[in-house]
């Protein structure tokens, strides 16, 4: 009996993205934390995706989010274009259809993004040292665009720190650290996410995806999407399965910095975007969790042993990072052409 409900339990997290309610790691009690701190430590190992409820983040909060979205990407084109991402150093502002190819197997992406991330004066001594990273995010004109945006960010933020810290107690580590590359000057980008319909007659292959099969680039990812759905992951047994949206969740996932961080026991999981029914828009909000561009990302202790040697050499995420760019974008492919 107890082989049999210990491979119905090993199947249903195999098939299913885990919804882990965190408000206890909000709590003075430490003893609390512990429950929470395990569950999230066998979902970053078994499946590098989890659903977090008890975040903090109100509904009403994310539902004005998704309103600012679809006021923003509403704008005459003209607009947009103003601050379109490739007249950025430091890769902020609108993304345009087509600019981004998270598959290099498949065609483009349909869809269009705006990038934000800590605005930064061009004086400031880390944009002269990381000028593709750190500077001036572009806005655009829309009234309380930049105000609401800013909040958010620090909202997210605030969550952010909170699963780092329970990711480096769960790996025997002490509570900082993650957080500490995450003090001043980190690189964390809070993303908007248009997939509108494809245009009329146009042909698409029958492969193609809304967003092709990546891994996100960073520490951790934390998604909210709207309740249209699409969103799926591989998992260890090489099956697509879907992420349903969980109203007021916030999706959590394990990026290519923290895999490399913990030697592959928590794994950075390759997703994609189904296509959308025929007239269906979808809107999503990813929060790319990245630390400082100095930080060096090595292999921590802990997460080594004789039978799990160290996998990978240093490097650091800002390298990481723009190496990830590089192959990802196509205006800074011609760039460097």
């Amino acid at each position: 009996m107890e082989q049999t409900l210990n491979t119905l339990k090993k199947a249903f997290v195999m098939t299913s993205i885990p919804v882990i309610d965190i408000s206890p790691l909000s709590s003075p009690d430490r003893e609390s934390w512990a429950p929470v701190i395990s569950e999230i430590d066998r979902a970053c190992r078994e499946i590098g995706f989890l659903a977090i409820t008890g975040h903090g983040i109100s509904e009403q909060q994310l539902e004005s989010m998704f309103d600012l979205s679809q006021r923003f990407f509403a704008q005459p084109m003209a607009e947009k274009e103003k601050i379109e991402m490739a007249k950025s150093s430091n890769h902020r502002g609108w993304g345009s259809y087509g600019a981004e190819q998270l598959d290099p197997e498949k065609p483009t992406d349909w869809k269009e993004t705006f990038d934000m991330a800590l605005d930064i004066h061009p004086e400031h001594p880390v944009v002269s040292e990381c000028p593709a990273l750190y500077g001036p995010n572009q806005y655009g004109d829309m009234p309380g665009f930049q105000q609401q945006m800013n909040q958010h960010y620090s909202l997210l933020m605030s969550v952010a720190r909170r699963m780092l810290k329970a990711m480096a107690i769960a790996l025997q580590q002490p509570d900082d650290f993650f957080t500490r590359y995450f003090e001043t000057e980190h690189v964390s980008v809070l993303r908007f996410i248009h997939y509108p319909p494809r245009p009329e007659g146009q042909v698409v292959p029958e492969d193609a995806m809304a967003a092709g099969a990546h891994t996100d680039y960073g520490c951790i990812t934390l998604l909210a999407q709207d309740d249209v759905g699409g969103l799926e992951v591989l998992n260890k047994d090489g099956q697509w399965i879907s992420a349903p949206p969980v109203k007021g969740a916030l999706v959590v996932n394990i990026g290519d910095l923290m895999q490399r961080w913990t030697n592959d026991l928590y794994r950075s999981t390759s997703h994609r975007v189904r296509n959308l029914a025929p007239g269906k828009h979808r809107y999503s909000m990813p929060f790319f969790v990245e630390p400082k561009y100095d930080t060096p990302v090595t292999t921590i202790p802990t997460c080594i042993s004789a039978d799990h040697p160290a996998k990978y050499d240093l490097v650091t995420s800002g390298d990481w990072l723009l190496s990830r760019f590089e192959a990802t974008y196509a205006y800074r492919q011609k760039e460097s052409a």
